[in-house]
């Protein structure tokens, strides 16, 4: 049987990353290994990884690369993982993903020191959390940040003129209007699990 913890040297680069990026309006967010297998198939070249544990999320990680798509893991929802350094080393050794998504800024330096992509994840709760957040800014550390929900242009618009980082809006984007509107205030692309939108996005002629 094929041994998936032999890391590939197939790592995308940040430049690389960014190209996608634009030409991606909405990055599907795979939350079980039924959407997994649909995302692969319908969706673009992209992907954020939102489920798994120890054991599992090399597979997982493999079938995304397997397809040819770029795998980001949201290293903080997988289980079994804990917030500490040596869990971005276990990401970087035993799958091929090429990158992660994290709330906890430990964890995206320490992948940029692995060659890693990083994204940071940042929740907009209020008008304080919005401050805090721009406190943390520029984020070297940071290949691009993602805000949630993403269903708010005005904070978008807020955010994108003073950060020089690719922004995408993930969380409660629920429709092509949704896209239309955050896309317009900033935004590089949109992150979600509805793989409806997908499919009506490329009706629309996204």
């Amino acid at each position: 049987m094929q041994n998936i913890l032999i890391k590939k040297k197939d790592i995308a680069s940040p430049e690389f990353f960014y190209e996608v990026l634009h030409r991606t309006p909405v990055i599907l967010a795979v939350k079980s290994m039924d959407g997994l297998e649909k995302s692969i198939l319908g969706g673009g070249r992209l992907m954020f990884v939102l489920f798994g544990d120890i054991l599992s999320i090399p597979g997982i990680v493999a079938k995304i690369k397997d397809a040819g798509k770029i795998a980001l893991v949201h290293i903080d929802l997988i289980d079994g993982l804990t917030s500490r350094d040596i869990v971005v080393d276990f990401i970087a050794e035993n799958t091929r993903a090429d990158g992660i998504l994290s709330t906890k800024t430990n964890l995206l330096k320490r992948a940029k020191s692995r060659g890693l992509l990083a994204v940071q994840r940042f929740f907009v709760l209020d008008s304080l959390s919005l401050l805090n957040i721009e406190k943390q800014f520029p984020l070297d550390y940071a290949d691009a940040v993602e805000i949630l929900p993403g269903v708010i242009p005005k904070v978008i618009r807020r955010i994108v003129k003073i950060i020089n980082k690719p922004v995408i809006a993930g969380g409660l984007v629920s429709d092509p209007e949704d896209v239309r509107q955050v896309l317009e205030a900033g935004a590089v692309s949109v992150s979600s699990s509805n793989m409806e939108l997908v499919s009506a996005l490329k009706l629309k002629g996204f």
